[in-house]
């Protein structure tokens, strides 16, 4: 084996030597720069997990803001129509009470209407009847070519507004 490393050239102090140096090297650079650059690594990979931990919560908290802004503008919306519809409900509800109101003043108008025809009738049909006792109590004082005293008029008039009456 002696010959086997002398022809590759292997000296055993010098092999010792090199492996020696070969460690101590080894040591100092994993102490000194493996060593923090290998931190320095797993602060970033931990820095990229909480990252991407954020962000699926990040992704989550959003999915949730949307289903509640659905839902705030669903609400809303049945809100809205809600309000629509007591709207036109109050609104027909106050143009039915109008109406009422209305139909009611045109029968007061009405009534009162009537009630004046009434008495402009009756006022009228007095007048014709006192037009008409004159005019009977003038021709009867025409016809019988007298004088007709006052109880005469007055008895004709009697007589002749039951007549008229009847």
């Amino acid at each position: 084996m002696d010959q086997l490393l002398t022809q590759f050239g292997i000296a055993w102090p010098k092999f010792i030597a090199q492996i020696i140096l070969f460690l101590t090297v080894y040591l100092i650079l994993n102490k000194f720069a493996f060593g923090p650059i290998i931190a320095v690594f797993e602060a970033r990979r931990k820095t990229i997990e909480e990252g991407q931990r954020n962000a699926e919560k990040i992704k989550q908290q959003l999915a949730e803001s949307e289903l509640r802004c659905h839902e705030i503008l669903r609400k809303a919306n049945e809100d809205a129509q809600r309000i629509i519809e007591e709207g036109r409900a109050s609104s027909e509800a106050q143009a039915q009470k109008h109406l009422q109101q209305s139909i009611k003043d045109a029968e007061g108008i009405i009534t009162k209407a009537n009630e004046n025809v009434q008495l402009e009738r009756a006022r009228m049909v007095a007048e014709v009847k006192k037009d008409m006792v004159h005019l009977v109590v003038n021709t009867t004082a025409k016809v019988t070519g007298k004088i007709l005293t006052e109880a005469d008029q007055e008895r004709l008039a009697d007589e002749t507004a039951k007549q008229l009456a009847a």
